[in-house]
């Protein structure tokens, strides 16, 4: 089991910036891959920016260049930093891990970008 808390979100202007943040407990050196996940209303829940099981990381293309996903292995957290943020980003954002191809979500971080 982990558990995943995420801090951070709130309301900014198109052009602010924003860092995210999720701590993980319990189970923590099972887990595969970590991630950020967005849902904006209406819409599927798709993948923001994660770690691969290598180590490596993958964004989606429409946040390339603007965000950036890092992890403090000491404080167990993952962090997501978004700048040149967009009315389009506006989602609830979930931090996610995966151990053996489950999947363990945080409660969500409501990220709105309007002026």
């Amino acid at each position: 089991q982990v558990q995943l808390v995420e801090s951070g979100g709130g309301l900014v202007q198109p052009g602010g910036s924003l860092r995210l943040s999720c701590a993980a407990s319990g189970s923590i050196f099972s887990i595969n891959v970590m991630g950020w996940y967005r849902q904006a209303p209406g819409k599927q829940r798709d993948l923001v920016a994660g770690f691969t099981s290598g180590g490596s990381t993958n964004y989606a293309d429409s946040v390339k260049g603007r965000f950036t996903i890092s992890r403090d292995n000491a404080k167990n957290t993952v962090h997501l930093q978004m700048n040149s943020l967009k009315p389009e980003d506006t989602a609830v954002y979930y931090c996610n891990a995966k151990i053996f191809g489950v999947n363990y979500w945080g409660q969500g971080t409501q990220v709105t970008v309007s002026s």
